[in-house]
C-alpha cells in the first residue's frame, strides 16, 4: 500500500519570516533608542511620551513604505521575467524545450533521459516548468509587496509597543535603564524565536541582534546626554 510522505519545508516560511523579524526588531531597537536618547536629555515625561509615539507610528509607515516599495521592484522584475518567458514559449517552443533539457542534463541527468523528462514537464505545464527550473521561480518565493508591507508595519508597531510601555510604567528617573532592559530582554526573545522558526540555532542569532541593539541604545543616550547638557 502506498502512503503519502507530506514534508514541510522551512524555507517556505522565508518571505512572512524575514518581514516580520526585521519589523519587530527595527520597532524595538528604534523606539527603544529614541526613547532612551530623549530621556537621557530631559526629564519630562511629556516629551519622552512624545518621542516614543511618533516613532512608533512614523517608523510603522516607513516600514511599510519602504517594503511595498521594495518588494514591488521586486516583484515587477519577477513580472518581466515571466511575460518574456511566456513570449519565448509561444514563438520559440522547440528552442523552449531544448533549454529545458539542458537544464536537466546540467543537473545529472542522461541526454535522452532529460529530453523525455523535458517534453513531459512541457505537456503537463510548459510555463510551470520554466518559471520553476530556469528562472527559479515558486509559489513561496514569489515577491508579495502587500503582504510585506502588512506584516512590516504590524510587527515593527508590536516590537515599539514594548518601549513605549514600559516608558509609561517606569518611575520617573528610571526610564533610560528601564527601557533599555527591557529592549534587550524583548530582542534576546525575537532573536531566538526567529531563529526557531527558521531553524536555526538560537545563540548566534540573539547574541547579533542584542549586541547591535545595545550599541544603538548607548549611542542614542550618549549623544542625547550631550545634547541635553549642550541646550
Amino acid at each position: 500500500m502506498r502512503t503519502l510522505h507530506k514534508e514541510n519545508h522551512l524555507i517556505e516560511r522565508i518571505g512572512w519570516l524575514r518581514a516580520a523579524v526585521l519589523g519587530a526588531n527595527d520597532g524595538l531597537i528604534s523606539t527603544s533608542s529614541l526613547i532612551v536618547g530623549v530621556a537621557a536629555a530631559t526629564a519630562t515625561f511629556h516629551e519622552i511620551l512624545v518621542a516614543g509615539v511618533a516613532g512608533l507610528v512614523a517608523g510603522a509607515m516607513s516600514m511599510a513604505a519602504g517594503e511595498y516599495v521594495s518588494v514591488s521592484s521586486q516583484a515587477d522584475t519577477e513580472e518581466a521575467d515571466m511575460a518574456r518567458e511566456r513570449y519565448e514559449l509561444s514563438t520559440q517552443p522547440e528552442a523552449e524545450l531544448a533549454e529545458l533539457a539542458k537544464i536537466y542534463e546540467d543537473r545529472g541527468v542522461t541526454p535522452e533521459l532529460a529530453r523525455q523528462v523535458a517534453e513531459q514537464m512541457m505537456a503537463k505545464d510548459a510555463f510551470a516548468a520554466h518559471a520553476r527550473d530556469e528562472l527559479g521561480l515558486s509559489s513561496h518565493m514569489m515577491a508579495r509587496p502587500v503582504q510585506a508591507a502588512f506584516t512590516s508595519a504590524a510587527t515593527f508597531a508590536s516590537g515599539a509597543a514594548l518601549p513605549l510601555i514600559i516608558a509609561l510604567l517606569s518611575p520617573a528617573g528610571t526610564t533610560v535603564w528601564t527601557v533599555s532592559i527591557a529592549c534587550l530582554v524583548g530582542l534576546a526573545t525575537l532573536g531566538a524565536i526567529g531563529a526557531r522558526a527558521g531553524g536555526a540555532s538560537i545563540w548566534r542569532p540573539t547574541f547579533r541582534v542584542v549586541f547591535w541593539g545595545a550599541v544603538a541604545m548607548a549611542s542614542t543616550a550618549v549623544i542625547g546626554a550631550l545634547i541635553g547638557r549642550a541646550v
